[in-house]
């Protein structure tokens, strides 16, 4: 049996300042989805902060404000070939034209790309019990 073929991910964390979040999030909204036609695109996710810790004490999770987090966009790719013909697309540079404002940032984003090795998914049909 041979292994499947490995998955990339490419993950955008971008420092979000206080109060552009919502027009940030709006941006993603209304995105005109040209790497979704990309070849070897397999899937999209923009993941919004939720800072939090576990306290020891309670045993559970709590809100914590104090730390910063940061939004997550992510995509997943059939080969990281496929994602770098992405970057070096027409369609790439038309998706980036329309900067935000530098201000609507916390910071500088990071961009990290991981070689998905082991995955389970439940599927949308099965639910755990």
């Amino acid at each position: 049996m041979s292994e499947p073929k490995p998955v990339f991910v490419v993950t955008n964390r971008i420092p979000v300042a206080p109060g552009w979040e919502e027009r940030f999030e709006d941006r993603f909204r209304r995105r005109v989805h040209l790497v979704d036609r990309s070849p070897g695109f397999l899937r999209n996710e923009v993941h919004r902060p939720r800072p939090m810790r576990f306290d020891h004490e309670r045993g559970g999770f709590v809100p914590a404000p104090e730390r910063e987090g940061s939004y997550e966009v992510k995509t997943w790719w059939r080969s990281f070939e496929d994602f770098e013909a992405w970057t070096k697309s027409e369609a790439f540079r038309e998706a980036h034209r329309d900067k935000a404002p530098k201000e609507m940032f916390a910071g500088t984003n990071v961009l990290e790309v991981h070689e998905v090795f082991l995955s389970t998914d439940l599927g949308d049909d099965v639910a755990p019990e």
